[in-house]
């Protein structure tokens, strides 16, 4: 079975979907969404690694809490298929968060790979470029 570029690019939607429902107080989405697997991944714009979903899931509710609203989008994207049931997005990651009452607009590159499992096109792999204005609103140096 080929990878059907339609169902990566709408698993890409969905996923940003997700984040912004995430930023607005609903993590459901995001959860249904990954791989469960201990080989997902998050390398998130604070410039840290997380590994495995237990920690991937922690670092997302996180984010959530830290945030107030917010939207995420995903342009620009190329589907990259790399086996049958393996393919990875490239892009541009757009949007805006609130942390308290500041809003933190952001735009950066990112990489998301996929993987077909038995429900589905899941999510294994996010890393966006490395933003100290994020880093900054949320406490670090």
């Amino acid at each position: 079975m080929a990878v059907e570029e339609d169902e990566v690019r709408q698993a890409a939607q969905q996923f940003y979907a997700a984040q912004t429902s995430g930023l607005n107080g609903d993590f459901g989405p995001m959860e249904e969404l990954w791989s469960h697997a201990s080989d997902v991944s998050v390398m998130p714009p604070s410039g840290s690694r997380v590994l495995g979903w237990e920690k991937v899931k922690a670092s997302w509710e996180r984010a959530a809490q830290a945030f107030s609203g917010g939207q995420v989008v995903l342009e620009d994207v190329v589907v990259i298929p790399i086996t049958e049931d393996a393919a990875y997005t490239m892009g541009t990651e757009r949007g805006h968060r609130k942390v308290g009452e500041r809003t933190i607009r952001f735009e950066g590159r990112v990489t998301n790979v996929y993987r077909r499992e038995s429900d589905g096109w899941k999510i294994v792999h996010h890393h966006t470029d490395f933003s100290s204005e994020m880093v900054k609103a949320l406490g670090g140096s």
